[in-house]
């Protein structure tokens, strides 16, 4: 049995499997952080976040029962994806889940925001009643350029243009366009011909910034700006600038590069003082069939991995996706520093012990190794110390079958 601990609340979808499994759930419902996150820690064999508790070096160093860590978020960098490797957790996420979810709502601010629906509702909000259609338009025939053609970018090109919009995409990955999306090789040709840019790119630490006041210079007079990715790759400050200027005409921003920890915190931003700005509080997944999905998928993988050390979709690990023979006894899942002759030395250990090899499996990627053996007898003790002991090993887990 294992203890797990969920953080920020993720649906109670998430516990079904767990549950089944007998292990002890324990529920926060906000992010922890440093030597909190380490006392809660104590004990701890997987640990389940959102996008708000950061899996520091520090927080991994000090908590050696951790075997795994689910984000149950697209996201992975709020954890220490290099820390986890060196210690042997395997990280999982949620990379489609929500995706359904984020697109909808990048199309509703679209179309809100053309249709100057934010300040409509505030005038109206102060009892003053001003009906016009001076700067409203339809999305039908205007141009989106999405900036990142992933699974969130591509299934949005889709449905925009189902609805009569044009759309061009930019991405660094070779991507193929779908339907009658064009894609441009040239970030600032997409911006000088979109009249709303939708940006889906990741959150790792090259992007930081990546959507500056250079590429804002670069877009269309009275363009519209959604962010609804990651806040680090905007620079709030020079929106600001231009939604003050009037050379983007509105924005609607779901994620911040400062975000509170938990409801009820206060929140401050240079762009709560536009009327044409839509601010969510980082909710583009969050829906209840997105989050009841992710609940599901991520706990499938963590439970996969403790009972069959199956990687598949691993963040980190190198994947192996197959379940134990169904002959075998045990399942030795070893995580192992890439070098020369592990897999040798490993059966040679095996061999010296007598030990029955049904099925093995070997995985690399970069400087980690993963292997799996399954084996039809018993497994002496002093091999798996043997295997433990090796300055090869980083994680051995031995598995017993369970049915």
């Amino acid at each position: 049995m294992a203890r797990i601990l969920l953080l920020e609340n993720p649906h109670v979808s998430a516990d079904d499997l767990f549950a089944r499994a007998d292990h002890e759930i324990v529920r926060i419902d906000h992010a922890l952080q440093g030597q909190e996150l380490i006392k809660a820690l104590d004990g701890v064999q997987m640990l389940g976040i959102r996008s708000k508790t950061a899996v520091t070096r520090e927080v991994i160093e000090a908590c050696p029962e951790l075997v795994a860590i689910g984000a149950y978020c697209i996201g992975t960098n709020q954890v220490d994806l290099e820390a986890a490797n060196e210690y042997g957790i395997a990280v999982f996420n949620a990379p489609y889940a929500n995706t359904r979810s984020v697109v909808e709502l990048a199309l509703c601010e679209a179309i809100a925001l053309t249709r100057h629906l934010p300040e409509k509702n505030a005038v109206l909000h102060d009892r003053v009643w001003e009906k016009s259609a001076a700067g409203a338009h339809e999305v039908r025939g205007k141009t989106l350029g999405i900036v990142g053609y992933g699974s969130i970018g591509s299934q949005l090109s889709v449905l925009a243009e189902a609805m009569g919009m044009r759309v061009l995409f930019f991405d660094i990955a070779e991507r193929l366009a779908i339907g009658n999306a064009r894609r441009l090789r040239s970030l600032d040709e997409l911006l000088a011909s979109s009249d709303i840019v939708s940006l889906h790119v990741d959150g790792r630490p090259t992007n930081r910034n990546f959507f500056g006041r250079d590429q804002m210079d670069k877009m269309k007079p009275g363009a519209i700006l959604i962010n609804l990715s990651r806040g680090s790759i905007v620079d709030i400050n020079a929106l600001s600038d231009k939604l003050a200027d009037g050379s983007i005409s509105g924005a609607g921003i779901d994620v911040y590069p400062d975000e509170p920890d938990a409801n009820g915190d206060p929140f401050d931003s240079p762009l709560i003082r536009f009327p044409n700005v839509l601010l969510t509080p980082h909710i583009g997944g969050s829906t209840v069939e997105a989050q009841e999905s992710i609940g599901y998928f991520v706990t499938g993988k963590l439970m996969d991995y403790w009972r069959k050390g199956a990687t598949e979709l691993s963040v980190n690990l190198p994947h192996i996706a197959s379940s134990p023979s169904v002959d075998s006894l045990y399942r030795v899942a070893w995580i192992h520093h890439n070098t020369p002759g592990a897999l040798a030395r490993v059966n040679q250990v095996f061999a010296t012990a007598g030990a029955n090899i049904n099925r093995q499996i070997l995985a690399t990627a970069g400087e980690i190794g993963y292997m799996v053996t399954d084996l039809s007898g018993e497994l002496p003790a002093h091999t798996v110390q043997h295997l433990s002991d090796s300055e090869q090993n980083i994680r051995l887990r031995v598995l017993k079958r369970e049915y």
